[in-house]
């Protein structure tokens, strides 16, 4: 007999297994899978029960998967996959099946938001899936037990030979209602997990997301879970969560991985005069936006333990900018930019080679704008036109497309603009790196990380031959033996 009150949780690897070691996505940046704990925290919190396996985190869990399904017979399996996940995670679901008669399969993640009946319709493996935030609506369909669902807003179900949909939430949960994450049921943490290197200065290190949605309407965005909200956690909230890290698990370093930390302003003052009044001894990392940032504020997030921040510049070329982006305007950036290397905090930027519109000229322009300002670190990712994306209902007018959801990973060139080949951008990806990395500057900016971040160099001396085989190639899973 099954359990009703139990759900096996799962975040899927997306690949073999055997490649996992030598995916230098997980050798630079191995994040814990929030969702999913805020999902097991708030059922615990309701009386239900939950596991956690982090498949990406322990690439060899199939038996563990097993051996949980044997001993708590769970009625349900929720799996939250991303676009190059989805087939991994339909067929931890067909495994389930085999192992437990019986068990029902839930499928989320913004993949499933962004196509909502189309993934029972093609998938009969997939019971359900749950359309936006999670913790409310698998409450609700295990509470069920599969019928009345009509009443339970964000399900996909089957109903005869009919996929309906039950409708979105009319507003958003209170995010100050939720439980902290349950950090206890990701095996391994949080050792096992680590931010990127050279992106903080101490370990043990965490993540943690204080806000949910976007108010910004970017063409390469897919808004599918959360949709046109933006909720955020109080700065009473913030603090306590950070007091809980640092206590319960020695935290020392948190990431914020929120889309827009800095957009309610008074909210980051409250926290930063917390951070300072009642210190943690404690640092942080945050990403910004431009128009929600000046040198007043950067200094008190400074004082509060801000470390490192991280701003979407996506391309130095104007036009093109405005062409997928809100606010362009590349000379606030730049201004911002200077402001936080004024405030003594370091800077990452974030880009995208290979935008619909993208030109030679227009990555010269990115080139050359990135080469002016004191970035000391940044990430060039592969546009990939997402499910759910402004963009991806239209994006072959622009080029040509590869939807293979296995390549959707922004480490692949699936779209290739016109006038472009896959391998002239590939090429000038390798030499838009290079040309960052040969700076002094950038240079003299990793050797000071021998004692700002010592971890991070032993991290990256362990795994040079991953990271040495990226540079050549600049391909996601190494070939090396």
């Amino acid at each position: 007999m099954l359990n009703d009150n139990h759900i096996l949780l799962i975040h899927p690897l997306g690949y073999s297994a055997g490649s996992a070691k030598h995916d230098i996505t997980r050798v630079a940046n191995l994040m814990p899978p929030l969702g999913l704990a805020s999902i097991a925290a708030y059922l615990e919190q309701k009386g239900l029960s939950a596991d956690i396996v982090d498949c990406f985190a322990h690439p060899d869990s199939d038996d563990r998967i097993r051996e949980l399904l044997r001993d708590k017979r769970p009625a349900y399996i929720g799996v939250s996959v991303t676009t190059s996940s989805f087939v991994d995670g339909v067929r931890i679901i067909e495994l389930a099946k085999s192992e437990l008669p019986g068990i029902k399969g839930i499928m989320g993640g913004a993949h499933i938001s962004a196509l909502r009946e189309r993934v029972l319709e093609a998938t009969p493996q997939v019971d359900y899936t749950v359309i936006g935030e999670g913790e409310e609506a698998v409450e609700g369909l295990m509470r069920s037990g599969g019928s009345g669902l009509t009443g339970i807003p964000g399900i996909v179900y089957r109903d005869g030979d009919d996929v309906l949909f039950s409708g979105h939430r009319g507003k958003g949960i209170e995010l100050d209602s939720l439980p902290f994450p349950a950090y206890e049921k990701l095996s391994g943490y949080p050792d096992t997990y680590k931010l990127p290197i050279f992106n903080y200065p101490t370990a043990p290190n965490a993540s943690c997301i204080s806000s949910r949605g976007c108010p910004y309407e970017c063409s390469y965005c897919d808004r599918s879970v959360f949709r046109k909200s933006f909720r955020f956690n109080s700065a009473e909230y913030l603090y306590e969560h950070l007091r809980y890290l640092k206590e319960r698990w020695g935290i020392r370093h948190i990431n914020f991985y929120d889309d827009q930390f800095t957009f309610h302003r008074r909210r980051v003052k409250e926290f930063c005069d917390m951070m300072i009044e009642r210190p943690l001894n404690m640092t942080f990392n945050c990403a910004v936006r431009a128009e929600h940032v000046d040198l007043e504020l950067l200094k008190q997030m400074k004082g509060a333990g801000c470390w490192m921040i991280s701003l979407g510049i996506e391309t130095g070329d104007p036009e093109l900018l405005a062409r997928h982006r809100q606010n362009a305007d590349l000379d606030l950036l730049a201004d911002r930019i200077r402001d936080i290397k004024q405030a003594g905090i370091r800077t990452k930027g974030l880009l995208m080679m290979g935008l619909p519109g993208e030109t030679e000229e227009s990555i010269k322009r990115s080139m050359a704008y990135v080469a002016s300002l004191p970035i000391d670190d940044f990430n060039l990712t592969k546009f990939t036109p997402f499910p759910g994306s402004p963009v991806h209902e239209n994006i072959r007018d622009y080029g040509t497309f590869n939807d293979d959801p296995a390549l959707m990973d922004c480490m692949h060139f699936v779209f290739v603009p016109h006038g472009f080949t896959e391998e002239r951008l590939e090429k000038l990806y390798g030499q838009f790196y290079a040309s960052h990395i040969k700076r002094p500057s950038v240079w003299m900016g990793y050797v000071a990380m021998l004692w700002k971040s010592p971890d991070s160099w032993k991290r990256f001396i362990l795994n040079l031959g991953s990271f040495l085989a990226f540079v050549r190639s600049s391909e996601r899973i190494s070939q090396e033996p």
